[in-house]
């Protein structure tokens, strides 16, 4: 449904911004799409950004008049602004996405948003999730998610597959038992071989905000993660939130749930970690298998080398 193009109480747009619209765009992210406060945030701060941009680069106020006659070059003009101040990829096509939301509340059902394709990573050989890549993923799995719980679960999930390094099964084995997160958790792997993996804050703190939001009570001997009918969240469910998600940010195919788990190791690799504390870290049965990822950090070097190297070409 569309909102009132009505101006504020003062009968003023402010610096040129339809306060209003962004107040009701708000309102309708917390209340119909219940979206986390974070998620909201990065919504109406890009809101304003755009809104903010167009006033210049149009001339005058903004209102919804003018908002949904817009072309696909007004999108292409800011998006181009925003990738000179050193927006990526990934960044810029979720950016694209939260515009297009925005858009379409604003022109009501029925509405056409200006057809414009996200930006697009060239592909090539598989390469680690770059750190900005994993975040705007996990970001954008939450932003779409149906409910905001079911939002808050996806991102603290994939939070534990790309800060700890888990496998999809052993995120989705944990139970109530590992509550509250510390600063390690002890996980089960393959051939039921137990380990225990260091956790960042920031993950600790995504998963208390889904244990906080979830409609369910979780015991401890159930699963921590939990479908939205309550049982345990089949991993189907979490595939296909990443496979959406990597579309809709230009994201490799090679973009999967555990390609987090490759990034974890790649980056801890890069960082100067030795392969027997990795090997741990990861819980490979045999160092072979922990190897894999010096030949993948080599072919991200010479990546590196080849468009850095004044010789290299």
């Amino acid at each position: 449904m569309g909102i009132s193009t009505s101006l504020d109480a003062n009968g003023i747009w402010e610096n040129g911004l339809p306060q209003q619209l962004i107040h009701d765009w708000d309102a309708h992210l917390a209340h119909e799409k219940r979206r986390s406060e974070h998620t909201r945030r990065a919504y109406i701060a890009t809101a304003e950004r755009f809104c903010a941009f167009l006033s210049k680069h149009r001339g005058g106020a903004v209102d919804a008049k003018l908002l949904v006659s817009l072309t696909p070059n007004d999108l292409r003009a800011y998006l181009a602004d925003r990738r000179a101040e050193g927006l990526g990829n990934a960044s810029a096509a979720r950016e694209l996405s939260a515009l297009r939301g925005f858009l379409r509340f604003v022109g009501g059902s029925g509405a056409s948003v200006p057809p414009m394709r996200g930006p697009r990573v060239k592909k090539g050989l598989p390469r680690p999730v770059a750190p900005a890549e994993a975040l705007a993923l996990a970001q954008d799995v939450e932003d779409n998610a149906r409910q905001g719980w079911t939002g808050a679960r996806d991102f603290a999930l994939l939070l534990l597959l790309y800060g700890a390094g888990l496998r999809i099964g052993e995120a989705l084995g944990l139970t109530g038992a590992a509550l509250p997160l510390g600063e390690t958790l002890r996980v089960t792997g393959k051939r039921n071989k137990t380990r225990v993996v260091p956790i960042l804050p920031a993950v600790a703190s995504a998963v208390a905000r889904y244990v906080a939001a979830c409609p369910y009570p979780i015991a401890k001997d159930q699963s921590l993660f939990l479908g939205a009918r309550g049982g345990p969240l089949a991993p189907g469910v979490i595939r296909a939130s990443v496979r959406s998600a990597r579309r809709a940010l230009g994201l490799s195919e090679r973009t999967t749930p555990h390609a987090l788990r490759h990034s974890f190791a790649t980056h801890l690799l890069a960082g100067g970690a030795d392969l027997r504390s990795l090997q741990e870290l990861l819980g490979h049965a045999s160092l072979a298998s922990t190897q894999i990822y010096t030949a993948v950090d080599a072919a991200h070097l010479l990546d590196i080398y080849r468009s850095a190297h004044p010789r290299a070409g």
